[in-house]
């Protein structure tokens, strides 16, 4: 992987144990941070499913889009594709155990929203209020 100047610029503010893996690091929180990733993956972590079925279930969604995403999420080792060598061709995509693994750490990010919610809603408005009064 080659490193940019940016890269190695946040390697040298971060600790030595650290600066190896940020430029992974921060692919990996810009690939889990996309909502189409965090929208596949809570709907993989019911079972497999094939492609129609889960562009149906994600509104919204572009073919194109859910197919870019399943790419790299397969790519990261995070979603497995099987092939069935059967007319007409079936494929299916389902979490591997390290997508399981980030499947449960979503789901402790989801459920930390819902119980702060309110106070971040509220956070939200009183900076906007504050933002709209400086302009």
């Amino acid at each position: 992987m080659g490193s940019t100047p940016g890269a190695r610029a946040d390697a040298a503010a971060v600790s030595p144990e650290c600066a190896s893996t940020i430029e992974l690091v921060r692919d990996v929180l810009a690939r889990v941070g996309d909502k189409w990733t965090v929208l596949v993956i809570t709907n993989l972590a019911e079972g497999p499913l094939r492609f129609t079925a889960l562009h149906s279930r994600i509104a919204g969604v572009s073919q194109r889009m859910l197919s870019q995403t399943l790419r790299l999420l397969t790519r990261d080792g995070l979603v497995l594709r099987t092939a069935y060598a059967q007319v007409p061709p079936r494929v299916e995509y389902e979490l591997t155990p390290l997508g399981r693994s980030l499947s449960d750490t979503i789901t402790h990010v989801v459920c930390w929203v819902q119980d702060h919610q309110t106070e971040i809603v509220r956070n939200r408005d009183v900076y906007d209020l504050g933002d709209s009064a400086e302009r």
